[in-house]
């Protein structure tokens, strides 16, 4: 899957701030422009790790899961690992 779109990174970046607003986050001295800079390198590091990513996956599951499948896995451990809701 392709990198985000710019739109998309900055729908993403919007939603973001606005939760993390809402749930009065600290974010020290980081700016919107220092968040939308992680948006854009977190979204290049998929990118460039999806291959090693999907390697990782044993068999049988690399070739029955689909790609969205794999994504989703990953959302749920990293979530869980970290408690994120």
């Amino acid at each position: 899957m392709a990198v985000l779109t710019d739109n998309d990174r900055a729908a993403l970046n919007a939603l973001i701030q606005s939760d993390w607003s809402s749930e009065r986050e600290q974010l020290g001295l980081l700016t919107k422009a220092d968040l939308r800079a992680a948006i854009n390198a977190i979204d290049a590091w998929v990118d460039a790790n999806a291959a090693a990513f999907n390697a990782a996956i044993p068999q049988p599951a690399r070739a029955q899961l689909t790609a969205k499948q794999k994504a989703r896995l990953l959302l749920l451990v990293v979530r869980r690992r970290w408690e994120v809701a």
